[in-house]
């Protein structure tokens, strides 16, 4: 039991590792903190092309 205890503790730390670090806030050459730049805009969602009320229509 204690060491399914260790190995779930150790998955966490694991996985809870890159959320620390993508958290952490901008900072500039100086390394004074800054406004972070806007996240990249979602790609365009590929699949059937519907109109205003959801029906399907031809793809522009």
């Amino acid at each position: 039991m204690r060491q399914f205890a260790i190995a779930v503790a150790a998955a966490l730390a694991v996985l809870a590792a890159p959320v620390a670090v993508s958290a952490a806030p901008c900072k500039d050459a100086k390394g004074k903190f800054i406004k972070c730049p806007p996240a990249a805009a979602a790609p365009a969602k590929k699949g059937p092309c519907r109109d205003a009320k959801g029906k399907f229509i031809k793809c522009k």
